[in-house]
């Protein structure tokens, strides 16, 4: 499934135990709405990885909607991991704290990996 707007763009792969989620582009008032409807459309499974390697812009509008979908996926069992957010992007994950709440991946390291783990050395995700 492909979504665009203008100046945003999200694809989502589902598999048996993970779905990838990459969205390119802003996420800010404008394009939230697509972001939105990307992740709630997309089915929950053990892990649900958001790509933000493409996001240039994390709006307040994103992180409300990047909380819910975490919220959202932990009540159904499933984990949200952030994976190799841009400078900027992980930038405004720290200074929020949202990076302590949400685990956030380098994209060379596969979040269900042997021995994955993040801050804390608490397992990372039930894969």
């Amino acid at each position: 499934m492909v979504e665009r707007e203008e100046r945003f763009r999200v694809e989502v792969s589902v598999g048996d135990r993970v779905v990838d989620v990459r969205a390119t582009g802003e996420v800010d008032i404008a394009t939230v709405a697509a972001f939105r409807a990307a992740l709630w459309s997309a089915p929950v499974r053990p892990v649900v990885r958001l790509d933000l390697s493409g996001v240039r812009v994390l709006s307040a509008a994103g992180l409300r909607t990047v909380v819910a979908a975490h919220r959202r996926v932990r009540a159904q069992g499933g984990e949200l991991v952030l994976v190799d957010p841009d400078p900027v992007v992980s930038r405004v994950l720290r200074v929020t704290g949202l990076h302590r709440v949400i685990p956030v991946v380098d994209s060379l390291v596969d979040p269900c990996a042997e021995g994955a783990t993040r801050a804390g050395d608490r397992e990372l995700v039930p894969c």
